[in-house]
């Protein structure tokens, strides 16, 4: 993980209007969300290893990322790119459990801490320098 200083850092609006502008520009939210904080992700490959990750607080209201509305307010942290790295194949270690399947869906990445390459930075830097530069609007 290799954080990106922005000038995005500590600057707050309105959800439901982020996300859409966000969207645009190919992020959505993560599936990390809580209803105090989450995530804007962009993943900068296909193989959906590397991401450019735009961290939130929530300063106000509510959060609801399945809503199509919601008055949450949020405040973003530091711009970070991360990557994981998952092995192919099946999981030598894993062991059948009666309710395993329900918690443990998907494999832990490998190297959840991958060196990022340098092209993958620059990429992500193009990508919040676009960011940057719509929001706000």
């Amino acid at each position: 993980m290799l954080s990106l200083s922005s000038s995005l850092t500590s600057q707050e609006g309105q959800f439901t209007q982020t996300r859409l502008r966000l969207a645009d520009h190919g992020f959505s939210l993560g599936g990390n969300w809580e209803y105090d904080r989450g995530s804007f992700d962009c993943a900068l490959d296909d193989a959906r290893q590397v991401w450019l990750r735009l961290p939130f607080t929530v300063t106000g209201g509510n959060l609801d990322g399945e809503a199509e509305e919601t008055d949450a307010k949020i405040k973003f942290g530091e711009p970070y790119v991360l990557k994981h790295v998952y092995e192919e194949g099946l999981d030598q270690d894993a062991q059948p459990r009666t309710f395993g399947g329900m918690f443990d869906q998907f494999a832990a990445p490998s190297d959840p801490d991958a060196e990022i390459e340098r092209h993958w930075l620059e990429d992500a830097r193009k990508r919040l320098s676009e960011i940057e530069s719509i929001y706000p609007a």
